[in-house]
């Protein structure tokens, strides 16, 4: 028989919904554990923040957005003026081309072949929850881990969170027209499909990374932390379904806070009971729509384009300001401190924004600050 655990405490916010999701996916067939982590929320069809274990396997419960994660890249700035940055980012909006942008330095973090050869969207962010962040480290929890990472209070990183673009929703969308929530009759032409969206999406993170770092006149690195939290792995036979839930068996996890809040780098110790996974952010716990409509009565623009923290966010879509508003999402103290209570992760440092991109800004905007 299957079972459900959500790894929240009881002061954690959790909706009725989103466990009624995880009891709905633990019918199905072949289903043997669904894992709730603290940032549980509900999601179409099936529930965000979870970790689902089958003997089947199950493409709806991945989603479309395969191979969607969280990267942080060190990056080294002289007197970093937040500012001056934000008007320095590159347009995320405007895809690198591999023929006309045959030139562009950010090329130089491409090894091989473009996965699946899909050249549509490479180095943009995407909509929703994406962003690209310029972050400083804020305080050193366990020295010696971060120290084997590279970083120290005052670092400055780039935090990347995007996915597989439109190839993830190519290859759901291949598999629902026929057999709609159904179990994949191919597991391996799925799981092949599937590696290439999570190459895919690493490959973007990383294309990013190196635009924002030359825009902003650094040198590119390699990521400390790449972490996928929109995949399904195969584990002693079986399919581990995680619809963000980050892997957490030994790894590196950055858990996204909100563009006004900080951020977690935990180091995940999560076992079989959490599906070996560990939270991805802090969860939203208002609707898009619940969002911009209680935004909109409390908030100017330019209430949100400066947040509590004191740092920028970069968006030309107003309506997107208020859905991914701060208070639009759960304490990320609170999911953080359930990932500890329940014995899943170590938090290692805390980051805090200088500069978040959610999607380039028209001109104009940031002089008028409409509501």
């Amino acid at each position: 028989m299957s079972t459900v655990t959500v790894f929240a405490s009881p002061a954690s916010w959790i909706e009725s919904d989103a466990v009624a999701q995880c009891h709905q996916v633990a019918a199905l067939d072949g289903m043997l554990h669904v894992a709730g982590m603290p940032d549980l929320h509900p999601g179409k069809g099936a529930p965000i923040g979870a970790a689902m274990l089958s003997s089947v396997l199950y493409p709806f419960l991945v989603g479309s957005d395969i191979g969607c994660g969280i990267a942080v890249f060190p990056i080294t700035l002289k007197r970093p003026v937040a500012e001056k940055l934000a008007a320095r980012f590159p347009d995320l909006d405007r895809a690198l081309d591999p023929v006309a942008d045959a030139d562009d330095p950010a090329w130089d973090v491409l090894d091989g072949d473009i996965p699946a050869g899909h050249t549509e969207s490479l180095g943009t962010v995407g909509r929703g929850n994406h962003f690209v962040e310029l972050a400083r480290v804020d305080a050193v929890l366990e020295p010696g881990h971060a120290s084997r990472l590279g970083l120290d209070r005052g670092d400055l990183v780039l935090i990347v969170h995007s996915g597989s673009r439109g190839l993830g929703e190519r290859i759901l969308r291949a598999h629902t027209e026929v057999h709609g929530a159904g179990p994949a009759p191919d597991p391996a032409a799925y799981l092949a499909a599937h590696a290439a969206a999570v190459r895919w999406g690493s490959l973007n993170r990383r294309l990013m990374a190196a635009r924002v770092a030359h825009a902003l006149g650094a040198a590119p690195a390699e990521p400390i932390v790449d972490e996928c939290h929109n995949l399904v792995e195969v584990r002693d036979g079986l399919y581990l379904h995680r619809k963000g839930a980050a892997r957490g068996d030994g790894r590196d996890v950055l858990v996204a806070g909100t563009r006004g809040t900080a951020s977690y780098l935990v180091a995940a110790h999560a076992g079989a009971d959490a599906g070996h996974s560990v939270a991805h952010g802090a969860g939203r716990k208002m609707s898009r729509a619940d969002a911009l409509r209680r935004g909109r009565v409390k908030h100017t623009v330019e209430e949100l384009r400066r947040t509590p923290v004191g740092s920028l966010v970069v968006c030309g879509d107003r309506q997107l300001l208020f859905e991914e508003a701060p208070t639009a999402y759960k304490r990320i103290e609170q999911v953080v401190g359930d990932l500890v209570e329940h014995g899943l992760a170590t938090p290692v440092v805390t980051t805090v924004p200088l500069v978040t991109y959610k999607t380039a800004d028209r001109a104009g905007d940031r002089r008028r600050g409409r509501r």
